[in-house]
């Protein structure tokens, strides 16, 4: 850090030639108040500046009281070394979680984080300065009493601190939020799409105008949750109530054995499972609520003809590389990774534990829905059309 400024010194302070004419004065042995009426300053600024940057000589050289020697450069040195621990205390705050006294009190965060299966906790976090005591107790135990610690002397510490404390505090907050992370972590895009099954009249361009302002309730989106052991969650969102329902895809016989390329899929979410498991679930619904189904161009749907006869949905397939034409149930999914994390086996997930999950985000309210629940907007349209 460098130890002397070209920049020009306020009339506040002492400049570099005043700090020499002490020097010399002081040499001579005048007095503080001579000093003093010869530079036109305070007597208590020259004590002041005699007693911060002056150096004891060494004891050899008298035998009465060891006098003291100052020299001008000393005291810019010794001025910035101040300004230097000054800042470094400060950021040494900001690392132990201390609240930044240039700003004071940070109070109290609260923050809802997920607790598993069994719905949602709340978390209470109280820094030091929420209470009177608490604030006390913090600047006695860490020095904060002090002039120099109750306020930013220098404007460098001042952008230093805060800037620390901003980025300790953004660190933190980023921790506890539902992703556990400020921005999307780029993917490698994959060569999935354009699929021999998925024909024109099947896109999603086809889909018919009411799907679009979701004002007509039976339009679902659906798609795979994976995860490790290729294993998979199938996931059904309706547009207009956001009534989510889970598919339970569990392994089928001889998911241990050896598989090739061209083997068929023994983890369940194979295109017959998945057909299956769709077909079972989405006829528990009533006529009015199976109107079509858009789904990404997986293979998981290549059976996805046998799926319209049995169940009457209409199959629509959204571009290739584009899940924001399913923006419903990547939402949705977003979700349930709260549930269902990354890196985990999917598989050890019973059926039970699905409708649980399902029950949970079913009957949390939603801002788009005005708070209502999608349980609560989906039975009003079952009691409408009854």
């Amino acid at each position: 850090m460098p130890t002397l400024t070209l920049a020009p010194v306020s009339g506040r302070y002492l400049s570099f030639a005043e700090r020499e004419e002490i020097a010399v004065l002081l040499a001579r042995g005048r007095g503080v108040r001579e000093i003093a009426r010869q530079l036109g300053r305070a007597p208590s600024t020259i004590s002041r500046e005699l007693q911060r940057n002056s150096r004891s000589a060494p004891v050899g050289l008298s035998t009465g009281p060891r006098p003291r020697r100052r020299m001008p450069t000393v005291a810019l040195d010794d001025r910035s070394r101040r300004s230097w621990r000054s800042t470094r205390s400060c950021v040494a705050m900001c690392r132990t979680g201390l609240p930044d006294p240039c700003s004071g009190p940070t109070g109290a965060l609260r923050v809802r984080r997920s607790a598993g299966l069994g719905g949602v906790a709340d978390r209470e976090r109280t820094d030091a300065g929420d209470s009177l005591g608490a604030r006390s107790r913090s600047r006695l135990d860490y020095g904060l009493t002090s002039p120099m610690m109750s306020r930013c002397a220098f404007p460098m510490r001042r952008s230093i601190s805060r800037s620390m404390c901003k980025a300790a505090v953004r660190r933190e907050l980023t921790a506890c939020l539902r992703t556990g992370r400020a921005l999307r972590v780029p993917r490698a895009r994959t060569s999935r799409g354009n699929r021999s099954f998925v024909t024109d009249e099947l896109l999603i361009s086809e889909r018919p105008a009411e799907v679009e302002d979701r004002a007509v309730p039976g339009h679902w989106e659906g798609d795979l949750i994976l995860g490790t052991d290729r294993s998979a969650i199938g996931t059904l969102v309706e547009r207009s109530s956001r009534f989510t329902m889970l598919l339970h895809l569990p392994p089928i016989e001889g998911h241990d054995s050896p598989t090739t390329k061209s083997s068929p899929p023994l983890t369940g979410a194979g295109a017959a499972a998945v057909r299956d498991a769709i077909a079972d679930t989405i006829t528990t619904l009533p006529e009015q609520l199976r109107r079509s189904l858009t789904w990404d161009q997986g293979s998981e749907m290549a059976q996805h003809v046998h799926l319209r006869l049995d169940t009457g949905l209409q199959i629509y397939f959204c571009d290739p590389r584009s899940p924001w034409q399913r923006g419903t149930n990547e939402n949705t999914n977003g979700l349930l990774r709260q549930y269902f994390p990354k890196g985990t086996n999917l598989t050890r997930h019973s059926a039970d534990e699905l409708a649980a999950v399902a029950a949970a985000l079913n009957g949390r309210p939603r801002k788009t829905l005005g708070w209502k629940t999608p349980a609560e907007v989906l039975t009003e349209y079952l009691s409408a059309a009854a």
